[in-house]
């Protein structure tokens, strides 16, 4: 292909990406395909020779477009937004057209020098302390490709900095997300030695059985390490007391790391800070901007206090990646702060975003997705029909219908076969029954297009669904 023709379908994508941003509420969200229908469409054996690019183009709608569940469609509420926006498209598509590889400053020092300083802005932004920033002596930012990854880099570094220690022991929340756990599986602490926590009425981490749980290890010969805090649980949004479990963490020598994966992003507003209060606590704080802030997948950032404990624990310097530049000590490599050695230019579609609607664009949107949430929130608590079945956090709402979890299960895939909206489910503790969880429906509300009529038109099928399960 060469840069004419290049030129020529860059502009047909362009168009066809723009067409799909302004008709996406029009697709059914939830995917109709049944397994292996797509993979049907396509044949045994690949081509012998290039195709012509009309022949590439015209799969997209016959392939691709039926297999897809619309993320970026109005009336999206499932799990958590994972928001693009045309800016953050177009700082891909530039990191895609320049195609560098920024595994260390020497190999492109844009790509690290923006990368460092984008993630100072970030930090200033939701007012994380000055210790987490590159203009401190210790601290940086670093973009992960996912939470999972943030949670797993800091677990080692925190073990490194311990001394590797005989068996260690994680702590989080038994509504914490399934990455702590995964992130001790690979990282050879083990399953067994990850302690969940339990939970109060509000879902958020007890301190005090936190604190005693790590006297008991201590007595049994375990070697506590490392503590989870959830800003914002997947279930329920949930937000662990940070400072009480900072207290606790400085107190017996435990690396706190704060997940803040999606309920982060609502820091950019001053008015919802203080769900990190206590994080100079922590070692390591991480969101998704890839969640909320409309930036496309994959862009997970994650701050450190010490980056010294990271690069020990990750850092290995074959005679093939030696440089001037690296051997002189004065940069960064962000190589050594991440699981991969190769990286892509993920901080320009940050900074494009950054740039583009600036902390007070970024602000309302957040505070759009919260107002929304509030409207549905009091949907429910209108209808004798629902119930809530946990408080609002931020811009999620947990909700049931009334009665067994039978009725609720139905209502969800009812909503969801219907092709209007697609919601996700969690199982919550029952209040009417101690001991017992019951059946909870997630609204998740974030996406870019999603407006008040997209609020009040779903609510109303919801409605007429749960009317149908009553009469029938």
């Amino acid at each position: 292909m060469t840069p004419d023709e290049f030129r020529q379908h860059g502009h047909a994508m362009i168009d066809h990406i723009a067409d799909y941003m302004r008709d996406v509420a029009s697709y059914p969200v939830l995917s109709r395909v049944a397994p292996g229908d797509v993979a049907a469409l396509l044949p045994d054996e690949p081509p012998s020779e290039g195709e012509s690019w009309d022949a590439i183009i015209a799969d997209i709608d016959r392939v691709v477009m039926p297999g897809l569940t619309h993320w970026q469609s109005p009336n999206f509420y499932a799990y958590f937004p994972a928001t693009t926006s045309p800016p953050a498209i177009l700082g891909d598509l530039l990191s895609s057209g320049l195609g560098v590889q920024g595994m260390l400053w020497s190999t492109s020092p844009a790509c690290t020098e923006i990368e460092t300083k984008v993630l100072d802005w970030l930090a200033d932004i939701i007012n994380l302390p000055e210790a987490f920033t590159s203009r401190s002596s210790r601290g940086g930012g670093v973009i992960q490709g996912t939470a999972s990854e943030a949670v797993l880099v800091t677990m080692l570094a925190a073990r490194a900095r311990a001394g590797h220690p005989p068996n260690p022991i994680v702590y989080c929340s038994s509504q914490a997300h399934s990455s702590v756990i995964k992130a001790a599986m690979i990282a050879g602490i083990g399953r067994d030695h990850v302690r969940l926590i339990d939970v109060d009425e509000s879902l958020a981490m007890r301190p005090n059985r936190l604190a005693e749980q790590i006297r008991r290890d201590r007595a049994d010969g375990f070697s506590p390490l490392f503590i989870c805090a959830t800003v914002g649980t997947t279930s329920s949004g949930a937000v662990d007391p940070v400072a009480a479990i900072g207290e606790i963490s400085k107190r017996e020598q435990c690396w706190l790391h704060v997940d803040a994966a999606w309920a982060g992003a609502s820091c950019v507003c001053p008015e919802h800070q203080h769900i990190i209060g206590g994080v100079e606590y922590a070692e390591s704080f991480n969101f998704n901007p890839h969640k909320w802030l409309l930036t496309t997948f994959d862009c997970s950032a994650l701050w450190v206090q010490d980056r010294a404990s990271i690069l020990e624990a990750l850092s290995i310097t074959p005679e093939y990646l030696r440089n001037q530049a690296s051997d002189s000590g004065a940069l960064i490599d962000y190589r050594d702060w991440q699981i991969p050695l190769g990286r892509r230019f993920r901080a320009l579609k940050l900074w494009f975003v950054i740039r583009h609607y600036g902390v007070e664009g970024l602000r309302k949107h957040i505070r759009r997705g919260v107002e929304l949430a509030t409207l549905f929130e009091s949907q429910v608590k209108n209808d004798d029909q629902f119930e809530l079945a946990a408080p609002r956090s931020l811009g999620l709402v947990c909700f049931r219908l009334k009665g067994d979890d039978a009725r609720s299960q139905a209502l969800l895939t009812r909503i969801n076969d219907s092709g209007a909206a697609y919601f996700t489910h969690t199982r919550l503790p029952n209040p009417a029954s101690p001991g017992e969880d019951q059946f909870v429906i997630r609204a998740a509300i974030g996406a870019l297009q999603t407006r008040e009529e997209h609020i009040r038109a779903v609510w109303a099928r919801l409605q007429a669904e749960a009317s149908q399960i009553h009469s029938d």
